[in-house]
């Protein structure tokens, strides 16, 4: 198996078209779409693989897995944590634009947990959305 190093993890050649195809595009896609970008170069990739190998890159840290219970999950190629802006109609996701910095909780206040971070989502309805309800 032919395998190289991204972002401090080894990756198979399936793995790391995955990434490549995922950090192409900002739309935060879910692994459906994955799917049939990944797809088009690999055509006998199955879903499965695609669903396996994205779990597996975003418990690595190698890419964001997006969105709580009862939501589709999306993935995002940019891992650096951030904030997104999520359309509550059609589930659309974006990269907030500006910085967002948050106070970092003191030692001794974590209750135990280990490995924190903060994921921050704002939720709305997307101008398509909104232009749909008029």
């Amino acid at each position: 198996m032919e395998t190289n190093e991204k972002r401090g993890v080894r990756l198979s050649r399936q793995r790391e078209t995955i990434l490549t195809e995922l950090c192409k595009v900002k739309t935060h896609p879910t692994a459906d779409e994955v799917y049939e970008m990944v797809r088009k170069i690999m055509p006998r990739i199955s879903l499965g693989t695609v669903y396996r190998n994205l779990d597996f890159l975003s418990n690595q840290g190698v890419v964001l897995r997006l969105g709580g219970a009862g939501t589709q999950k999306r993935f995002d190629g940019n891992p650096v944590p951030h904030p997104h802006l999520r359309c509550s109609v059609c589930g659309r996701v974006e990269d907030v634009e500006y910085p967002l910095s948050l106070p970092e909780l003191p030692d001794g206040e974590t209750m135990g947990y280990t490995d924190l971070r903060c994921d921050v989502e704002f939720v709305g309805v997307c101008p398509q959305c909104a232009r749909k309800k008029m």
